[in-house]
C-alpha cells in the first residue's frame, strides 16, 4: 500500500525540474508574443521547436548535445511533414517510414523512444499545418523550428552559467554508448518488436494516407491520436486498447472543449504559458503518460493563434477516426500475434 502511494505522488521523473520549466515557458513565450503581435503563423514553429528543444534538461551531462540532437532531427522531421503535405503517396511513405523508426527506437530503451515520438509528433504537425498559414515552404519550416531552438538553448547556456557547470560537456564514447543501446535491444523478443513495428509502421501510414485522401483540415488531431494511442501499453489486452483509444479520445474532447470555451488567441497564449511550464517542470516518468502529456502540449502550441476554434466538430471527427484507425490495427495485430502463437509452436522430436 505504500509503495503504491508513493508511486502515485511520484509519477513525474525526479524532483520538480524548475529550471527546465522556466526555460520551456520563456523560450516559448517570446515566439508566441511575436505571433500574437506579428499574426503571423511562422512563429508557431519556432515555438515547437523551443518546446521541442526544452524537452531535455539542460542540467544534466549531455543536456546540451541532446538539445541540439532534438532541435535538428525535429526541424528534419517538420520539413518533411510539410513536404509531404502536397500528394498522398509521400505521406504514405514517410508516416510508414517514421513508424518503422519510433519502434526500432523503442527497442533501446524509454529515452530512445522519447525521442522517435518527438520525431512522429513533429512529421504529423508538418503535415497538418500544410496549406494553413503563411508559409508555403518546407525550408522556411525547418529554419524557424531551429531559431526556436537555438533560442532554448542560449537560455539553457544561461541556467547551466547560473548553476556554475560548463558551458559545453566533453563528448560521450561512441563504443559504450553503442553497448548500452545493444544491451536494451536485447531484452526485447524478436517476434514481439517485429509485430508492434509492423502495427506502428501500418497504423501510421494509414493515419498519413487518410488525412491526404480525405483532405481533412488540421489533420494532425487524426494523426496524433494515433501516435498517442498507439504508445499506450496494450500488452496483448483489447481491453486494453480500448482503453487506450477511450484515455485518448476524452483528453482529446476536454482539449477541444476547453479551448473552443476560449475562442481567444491572447487568452489561449495566456493559458499555454503556465501550462507549459507546469508540464515540463513536472515531467512524466512513465512513457504513456510522458506521450500523452507532451503530445496534448504540441498540440495546443500548434492552435494557440487558431481563429477557428467554432468549428470545434471538425477536430472532434479527426479524433475520433485516429481512435477507430489505431484501434483497428490493434486488433488487427492482436489476432495476428494468436495465430502465430499458435502455429508456429515448437515442434517435439520424441
Amino acid at each position: 500500500m505504500r509503495q503504491a502511494i508513493r508511486e502515485a505522488l511520484s509519477w513525474h521523473a525526479g524532483p520538480p525540474a524548475w529550471g527546465s520549466g522556466a526555460v520551456a515557458a520563456l523560450g516559448c513565450a517570446l515566439p508566441l508574443l511575436l505571433g500574437l503581435f506579428s499574426s503571423h503563423s511562422g512563429f508557431l514553429w519556432a515555438a515547437t521547436g523551443a518546446f521541442q528543444a526544452a524537452q531535455a534538461s539542460a542540467l544534466h551531462r549531455f543536456g546540451m548535445l541532446r538539445m541540439l540532437l532534438l532541435t535538428g532531427l525535429g526541424a528534419c522531421s517538420a520539413g518533411l511533414g510539410f513536404w509531404s503535405g502536397s500528394h498522398p503517396l509521400l505521406s504514405l511513405g514517410l508516416f510508414a517510414v517514421f513508424g518503422l523508426l519510433l519502434a526500432w527506437l523503442q527497442r533501446f530503451g524509454k529515452e530512445a523512444g522519447k525521442l522517435g515520438v518527438g520525431l512522429a509528433v513533429c512529421l504529423s504537425l508538418g503535415q497538418g499545418q500544410y496549406g494553413i498559414g503563411n508559409l508555403h515552404n518546407p525550408y522556411a519550416v525547418a529554419m524557424l523550428f531551429i531559431l526556436g531552438g537555438l533560442w532554448v538553448m542560449l537560455l539553457a547556456f544561461g541556467l547551466r552559467g547560473v548553476h556554475g557547470l560548463r558551458m559545453w560537456p566533453q563528448m560521450p564514447r561512441l563504443l559504450s554508448l553503442l553497448k548500452v543501446l545493444r544491451r536494451h535491444a536485447r531484452r526485447l523478443p524478436e517476434q514481439q518488436w517485429r509485430l508492434h513495428a509492423l502495427g506502428c509502421t501500418l497504423a501510421f501510414a494509414l493515419a498519413g494516407l487518410v488525412v491526404q485522401l480525405a483532405e481533412l483540415p488540421r489533420g494532425y488531431w487524426l494523426t496524433l491520436t494515433v501516435i498517442c494511442t498507439l504508445q499506450l501499453e496494450f500488452r496483448g489486452s483489447l481491453v486494453r486498447a480500448l482503453q487506450s483509444g477511450a484515455a485518448s479520445l476524452c483528453a482529446a474532447a476536454l482539449l477541444i472543449l476547453f479551448a473552443h470555451s476560449l475562442q481567444s488567441p491572447p487568452l489561449m497564449v495566456a493559458t499555454m504559458l503556465p501550462l507549459i511550464f507546469l508540464s515540463r517542470t513536472f515531467q512524466a516518468n512513465h512513457y504513456g503518460l510522458y506521450v500523452m502529456q507532451n503530445t496534448l502540449c504540441f498540440v495546443l502550441l500548434s492552435e494557440s493563434l487558431s481563429q477557428d476554434w467554432h468549428l470545434a466538430q471538425v477536430r472532434l471527427v479527426n479524433t475520433l477516426l485516429g481512435v477507430t484507425l489505431a484501434i483497428l490495427v490493434a486488433v488487427l495485430m492482436h489476432g495476428l500475434q494468436q495465430y502465430l502463437s499458435r502455429h508456429l509452436k515448437p515442434v517435439s522430436t520424441d
